[in-house]
């Protein structure tokens, strides 16, 4: 799927890697390994570029994350997330990972841009040259582990190509972007997405 304005054209591919927020079930629960599991799940030694451990939580009900990139008629980009099964957290939360809490580091080319309390987001158009570029949210417990499941991180990818011309106004157009997918359940009963639409989630719009 495509969107051209003008010479414009902003392409959003999902690679959403989703993974799953955590339960509040009974405080006896066991995981896998016999020990009471964790709402706030387990810290594992897989880290991520800036070195903050992956934080693995089970599939079910998993926080999930969806990207939006639509050009904006002064040359930037507006980019909104769409969450599920995921609470953005106020400025001044303490650093305690609570299940299905925290915030969002928006990253552009791998180098992030900002650390996102709320869904939206403006990408200025001199931060985004001519060429092809990866805007990638990832979410993030207040502790500053990443949510994770089957040892990957809870994140969704958009990618933008921008030609040598500014960009011109469109009605025709719509907005391109990733959503929280359906979940997917195995024989085991396991989600291995984030549910658009899945009974009981949190959406943060």
């Amino acid at each position: 799927m495509s969107w051209t304005r003008s010479l414009i054209t902003a392409l959003a591919v999902c690679v959403a890697l989703l993974a799953g927020s955590a339960g509040c079930g009974p405080s006896d629960a066991r995981g896998q390994d016999g020990k009471p599991s964790s709402p706030a799940g387990e810290l594992l030694d897989e880290r991520d570029e800036e070195g903050s451990p992956y934080r693995e939580v089970d599939a079910e009900d998993a926080p999930a994350v969806g990207v939006e990139v639509t050009p904006d008629t002064d040359g930037g980009w507006d980019v909104r997330l769409t969450v599920r099964n995921f609470r953005f957290s106020p400025d001044g939360t303490g650093g305690r990972a609570v299940a299905g809490r925290g915030l969002a580091h928006l990253e552009l080319n791998g180098r992030r841009v900002a650390l996102l309390r709320t869904p939206e987001y403006h990408l200025p158009g001199d931060s985004v040259p001519r060429g092809t570029h990866h805007v990638t949210a990832r979410l993030y417990a207040d502790d500053g582990s990443v949510w994770a499941v089957d040892g990957e991180p809870v994140e969704s990818t958009a990618d933008i190509t921008v030609s040598d011309q500014e960009p011109s106004p469109d009605p025709s157009a719509a907005p391109m972007g990733t959503e929280p997918p359906e979940p997917a359940r195995g024989t085991d009963g396991r989600g291995h997405g984030g549910g658009r639409g899945s009974a009981g989630g949190d959406e943060q719009a």
